[in-house]
């Protein structure tokens, strides 16, 4: 209810003030105020990133070699049956002398938990763990079961399709040891980007989310989990009472709670976390749905703690409102094109009014553009060309995706019942299609 009630004042609000003041001035101007304040920002993250770049050359960072705490390794499982040995089998490979793996089955359909059994008698430091039915559904849910059983004084969690090189814990564990330091986060890379363009799109729109996370942690912002390839100190977890049984993206939720109660998150480009992209839209638009409903949600939930926390940083907090931007532009946007466009038909403003309107969304759509160009030559080292043209599809993806979700999201929250289902996530998708057109060539051959 309290979402609700806040979102529903924020939308109230908006349409009252945009409505009102565009019979004085170009209401418009405020929301490029807000794009010009949010690019101005990202330049100076960039900067940062600079800054601390050749700090980092003239004196580089003493590893402490004897930090290496016990780990405990969590792989949430819902109908993982096709990609969870392959998952396994790599995370073994990892160069770490202190770990377990807990394999958690949450109320599979398939052969998962049959799978993980096998799996837990064949390696004695694996830990299967089976819930039962009628358990609370959600990912937080599950991982506060497998927390009762960890050993671990780290939590590494990771998706059921996640795959990492050997020395993944080597480069990740040396930012979790500072004592401020609550959690780490590794760069999540698309393993199958060059499948399709929903693939590439999604890799690149990875891409500059590393972008933004480098700069978020370069000026010690709010650094956001991701969910997978996520390393958190017991001591963190328990700080803030483990995972939110009800919330939709534990990761966000977590992330934000950490950040109240004071803890830093890092990001650590140099350790990839590959996983499966999504090949289809429909699945795409499901999961990306959750994603920002989550964000959204716990932005509405807890911006009273970021805004007056005695123990999160003034960074943090300033970062994160920041970012807040990020949903308010579409809603801004969309409210402002349809108030004129009423207005125009009502024959209450000319026609010319609307130019701004488009003027205004072609220069979103450039942020966009010019952010995932930056990001993919940085990060992806591509060459100039191939990036202006990745960074068009990428942009022009965003827009596809972000601007009706977000709406659709704020409609929902507004109007619909909170779905605590997981919305996981299907893996194994790749696989399933080439299965497919094998045994498709099979018949073929029978012919």
């Amino acid at each position: 209810m309290k979402e609700r009630l806040v979102l529903l004042a924020i939308v109230a609000g908006m349409a009252v003030f945009i409505y009102i003041f565009q019979s004085y001035f170009n209401t418009l101007w405020g929301l490029a105020f807000l794009c010009t304040a949010m690019s101005i920002y990202v330049v100076f993250m960039n900067l940062a990133y600079k800054l601390k770049k050749r700090q980092l050359q003239k004196h580089p960072k003493i590893i402490n070699e004897n930090y290496k705490p016990f780990v405990t390794i969590m792989v949430p499982c819902h109908n993982e049956e096709s990609v969870i040995e392959h998952t396994v089998a790599n995370i073994l490979n990892i160069d770490y002398p202190n770990f377990e793996i807990i394999l958690i089955d949450d109320r599979s359909s398939d052969n998962t938990a049959n799978v993980i059994k096998e799996l837990e008698k064949r390696y004695e430091n694996i830990t299967a763990l089976i819930r039962d039915k009628d358990a609370f559904p959600g990912k937080s849910a599950v991982l506060n079961d497998a927390m009762k059983i960890a050993k671990g004084e780290a939590i590494l969690v990771f998706d059921a399709d996640a795959t990492v090189e050997t020395d993944f814990l080597k480069k990740l564990i040396p930012e979790l040891e500072p004592k401020d330091v609550g959690a780490v986060q590794a760069r999540k890379v698309i393993r199958n980007k060059n499948y399709n363009l929903l693939t590439r799109c999604q890799n690149n729109e990875y891409t500059m989310d590393t972008h933004f996370q480098v700069g978020r942690d370069s000026v010690k912002g709010a650094v956001e989990l991701r969910g997978n390839g996520e390393l958190i100190k017991r001591e963190a977890i328990e700080d803030i009472g483990g995972w939110n049984n009800y919330t939709i993206t534990d990761d966000l939720d977590m992330s934000t709670r950490l950040h109240i109660k004071g803890w830093n998150i890092r990001f650590c480009p140099n350790a990839i976390v590959y996983e499966e992209g999504i090949i289809y839209l429909w699945p795409l638009y499901r999961q990306r749905r959750r994603w920002i409903e989550g964000t959204i949600r716990r932005y509405l939930e807890y911006f009273e703690d970021v805004l007056f926390s005695r123990k999160m940083s003034l960074r943090a907090s300033l970062d994160m409102t920041a970012y807040v931007s990020e949903f308010i532009m579409p809603g801004w946007f969309i409210m402002e094109l349809l108030i004129r466009v009423f207005k125009v038909l009502a024959k209450d403003a000319p026609t010319q009014s609307l130019y701004s309107s488009i003027v205004i969304g072609g220069l979103i759509g450039l942020g966009f553009f010019l952010a995932a160009r930056y990001a993919l030559r940085r990060y992806d080292n591509m060459p100039r060309l191939d990036a202006m043209f990745e960074a068009l599809q990428t942009s022009i993806y965003l827009l596809i995706i972000w601007f009706p979700l977000v709406l659709f999201i704020a409609f929902k929250i507004l109007f619909c019942k909170k779905d605590m289902n997981w919305g996981k996530t299907a893996h194994g998708l790749v696989l399933e299609e080439q299965e497919n057109i094998n045994e498709e060539n099979k018949n073929l051959l029978k012919i």
